[in-house]
């Protein structure tokens, strides 16, 4: 078994951070994927707007909060996977404020944002199982959201 870990950010003082936490009512403003390598991944509308890979964060630990999990190396190949297949891919705008503005989701097609494409990984990857999330069903998907899922799966 290998451990992976969700990194949900609750730091930051500039105008996206706040805004994002108060529109979400959440304590959350980004999320990233952590692979066992250390590898941090994910995809943020400051860094370079598209899903990428680096070596961590900018920001202090301190301004992070982890929850870990445990999976097999059939499941971190899966998400290795997801990775190459969506690398390069730009930031949704249009989808994260529609999703919080309609009682639906809202996908653009090659586009993510943080908690989405980190959403998504995990459930193709078979970590959150679709029946247990209702995926299909949440128009939701802010880091907040993220979060409470994966404090909640079995």
């Amino acid at each position: 078994m290998q451990r992976i870990s969700i990194a949900f950010f609750k730091g930051g003082n500039n105008w996206f951070h706040k805004i994002v936490r108060w529109w979400t009512k959440s304590r959350y403003s980004h999320a990233e994927l952590i692979m066992p390598s250390g590898e941090w991944i994910s995809i943020s509308p400051f860094l370079a707007k598209q899903v990428e890979s680096r070596t961590g964060p900018e920001s202090p630990m301190c301004e992070w909060d982890f929850i870990e999990i445990e999976v097999g190396e059939k499941k971190v190949e899966s998400l290795e996977r997801f990775f190459e297949l969506t690398k390069g891919q730009k930031y949704d705008w249009f989808g994260m404020i529609a999703s919080q503005l309609l009682p639906f989701h809202v996908k653009a097609r090659g586009r993510w944002y943080c908690s989405e494409w980190i959403t998504y990984a995990l459930r193709i990857s078979g970590i959150l199982k679709w029946d247990r999330i209702q995926l299909y069903d949440q128009s939701d998907l802010s880091p907040q959201k993220l979060h409470d899922l994966l404090s909640t799966r079995e």
